[in-house]
């Protein structure tokens, strides 16, 4: 699969295809062990400058994109990107807008829209996707 992730990392979640995507939260430490080679960003405010590739997508805490379709771009971008680099997604905390995303993510791996954010709370974070809008925004993804 190229450079990804190790599947015992801290934040890392295994896809049902055996892709690997770390998620985690800007507000701590960057985790020991190797960097992203690209990241999506998810938060309110540019982000501060990173050593690797990395997306800014505009998404205020505990709302949605504020561009659907920049963000529908961006997942999949991630997702295929995801098959040979270690993809890295991460918000303020690393469970709401992160826990959306790759939510996102496991739908566009094959996870069912309906069963995408109990995935995402069984393999990655039992707290992730934290508003009632970001779960509808999981379901209406699988559209």
């Amino acid at each position: 699969m190229g450079e990804t992730w190790d599947r015992t990392d801290p934040g890392v979640l295994r896809l049902p295809s055996g892709r690997l995507v770390r998620g985690r939260g800007l507000r701590y430490p960057l985790p020991d062990g190797p960097a992203p080679t690209y990241a999506v960003h998810l938060l309110g405010r540019r982000p501060p400058a990173v050593e690797w590739e990395a997306r800014w997508l505009r998404w205020p805490d505990f709302r949605l994109p504020s561009d659907r379709p920049a963000a529908r771009r961006t997942l999949d971008e991630a997702w295929a990107r995801s098959a040979h680099e270690r993809v890295e997604v991460a918000c303020g905390g690393g469970r709401g807008r992160t826990g959306t995303a790759l939510a996102c993510l496991a739908v566009l791996d094959g996870v069912p829209a309906e069963h995408a954010v109990a995935y995402v709370r069984r393999n990655y974070h039992p707290k992730a996707v934290e508003t009632p809008w970001q779960r509808r925004f999981v379901l209406r993804f699988g559209s």
